[in-house]
Parts: C-alpha cells; structure tokens; sequence
C-alpha cells in the first residue's frame, strides 16, 4: 500500500487492488466454490443435495449465495488473511483487524443483483470502520453484474434510510435511498479476476443482474473491522445491553485481539441465500429466506 492509494481510499471510498490473488489461488477457490454447492464439504441450510448425475454448472446455476463458506472451506478460511489483502487492510483500517463474516456469490446467469445499500446497515461498528473485501473469482464486466459504486459517498457518515424497491432486477435486500447523488455519479468497477475491491462500510454500492450469455460471475466477499472496536450485530442475551454487545463469531487476521478475555465463539452456521423469483421466496410478498447466524 503506497501513500497514494490510501489516499485515494480515503477520499473516495473504495480501492481496487489488481492480481492480488493467483489465477492458481483463484482456481482453486473456485473449486471449493463447487464442492460447496454439491454439499460435499458439509451441511448448508437452505442448499437441496445434488444429485451426483447433476452437472457442475447445473448445480452452480441454481445458488446465488452462500453465507459463511469459511465455516466449511479451509481454503475459504485461509484467504481471510491472505496478505496482499491483509497489507491494505492494516493501511486502512488499523493494525488490529478481525473479520465477522464471509459471503460466496455464485450470481449465474439471470440470477439479481443487490439495490443501492451500505455494509453498515447490516454489520454495525462503533467506530465506522467496516470494510468489505471483494474477491474477484471471474471478470467481473458491466454485462456480468459487477459492482458498481458512488465515490465519495462514505464520506457524509450518514447512513441513507432503506424502503422497498420493488424492482426485480433486484434481491429482497431494500435500497437505500434519499441520497444527493444521481446516474451521473455512479461508476462500474469491471476488474479482472484475482483482482479485489476494497469499500467502506458507508460507501454506496449495487450490482445489477448477470445478463450475459451463461456466464458466471463468482466472488468472494469478506468483511473486516478494526478489532478495538465491539461488534453490536446482536445481543447475546437479554441482560447485555446493545451498547455493550460484542458479537465474539470473529477471526483475527492482522495484530492482536484487545479483548482476549472475551474470547471467541463458533455462533454463525452457513446457509443460502434464496434466488428465486427475484432472491425471493415470494418476490410478491417480500417473504425472505431466513435463517440465523
């Protein structure tokens, strides 16, 4: 991380890092990615068995995402801390750095892209310093549903009121909205895959739906926080207050943890996330796949 491209971070929100993992890293990933879809490295909530005469691209079609792949995938675990990621995280963040969460998005061809939100709405810091970790597994283009971004739109620190979008281009996620920004503003980030794109947990971003000709556009997202700060995403029991709540599920990727005493605990369980009829079990109704971390 040179002094420019934390700068560039700061001002703008988001950083992308090319080649930071190999095409044999990236490979291998992959392959995980459809060990995980067939059911062969453990139980997914939500994921039907496949059967064994169902092709890998036939069972790959029919995930868009499975939360929590590191709880089965050593290799998925082992990237967390993978280095060129850790080296900017540690420039931008603090030295201390834990991660809470990791999401595999398989996003076939047709499957939704995710309306207008920022990561702070579903994972709470105390001290703003989310950052998510977008791992490229395949190019990601305009035409495949890469991400696309606001520059500068952390910067306000204002936290944009969600409501129901009611476009199906879009999972059951609600969109941000209320914004002072406008189409003008908006910016795809197509990267390579191996590449990774670092955002803010304030920062604006949506995907639009994959609608290329069969082509997937898989990645690996991973959330990290400075480890000083608790992590209020839910309260361990009803005596513990919110303001004191510190969701303990973590991996320490860089520095040392500030609160050993706490220690750690094996809460979160992977699942998947629906796909269907717009990422909706009932896209009509709004009804959503839920399952607990």
């Amino acid at each position: 991380m040179t002094a420019q491209a934390t700068a560039f971070f700061q001002a703008n929100g988001f950083l992308v890092l090319e080649d930071a993992l190999t095409g044999a890293e990236v490979n291998q990933l992959n392959q995980d990615a459809t060990r995980l879809c067939r059911n062969e490295s453990g139980a997914i909530a939500g994921l039907d068995p496949a059967p064994p005469e169902e092709s890998d691209e036939a069972v790959l079609s029919r995930t868009l995402c499975i939360h929590f792949p590191h709880k089965l995938s050593q290799l998925m675990f082992d990237v967390l801390a993978q280095k060129n990621v850790v080296d900017v995280l540690t420039s931008v963040v603090s030295p201390n750095v834990k991660c809470m969460q990791s999401m595999l998005f398989i996003k076939a061809a047709g499957k939704p892209g995710q309306a207008w939100h920022q990561d702070e709405d579903y994972i709470p810091t105390r001290d703003r310093s989310l950052i998510g970790a977008w791992i490229a597994l395949d190019d990601a283009t305009i035409e495949n549903g890469c991400l696309w971004i606001i520059p500068g739109s952390h910067r306000p620190g204002i936290l944009w009121p969600q409501t129901w979008h009611g476009d199906q281009r879009f999972d059951c996620s609600e969109e941000a909205g209320g914004f002072p920004y406008t189409e003008k503003d908006e910016v795809p980030v197509e990267v390579k895959k191996g590449s990774v794109v670092f955002f803010n947990g304030y920062t604006l971003h949506r995907s639009l739906p994959n609608r290329s000709q069969g082509a997937f556009r898989r990645s690996l997202v991973n959330h990290y926080m400075s480890a000083e700060s608790f992590l209020p995403w839910q309260r361990p029991d009803e005596k513990t207050s919110m303001a004191m709540a510190d969701y303990r599920d973590i991996v320490m990727v860089a520095g040392v943890d500030p609160y050993p005493q706490r220690g750690t605990a094996d809460i979160a369980k992977a699942f998947v996330r629906a796909s269907g009829n717009g990422g909706c079990v009932s896209w009509k109704t709004q009804e959503k796949q839920e399952y607990v971390r």
